[in-house]
């Protein structure tokens, strides 16, 4: 698909590191399969790794986690 950012670009599959933040505490999760934008680098996420993404952030922050890196787990 033409990426809407830069609306240059093509998208691939690819793998994406997705810095997530809320309040003070951060989430950084690493090797989250993506489209990538062969242009300038904006990935997109379908619903099914979104919905994972957002439940091992959860786990994270409820561990107390204030800065936290993890692997994302296919």
């Amino acid at each position: 698909m033409k990426c809407v950012i830069c609306k240059q670009g093509e998208t691939h599959p690819g793998r994406a590191t997705v810095p997530m933040q809320r309040g003070e505490a951060t989430v950084v999760v690493k090797d989250v399969p993506a489209e990538v934008c062969e242009n300038c680098g904006e990935f997109y996420l379908d619903e099914k790794v979104t919905k994972k993404l957002m439940k091992a952030a959860e786990q994270a922050l409820k561990g107390g986690a204030e800065v936290e890196v993890i692997r994302f787990a296919a």
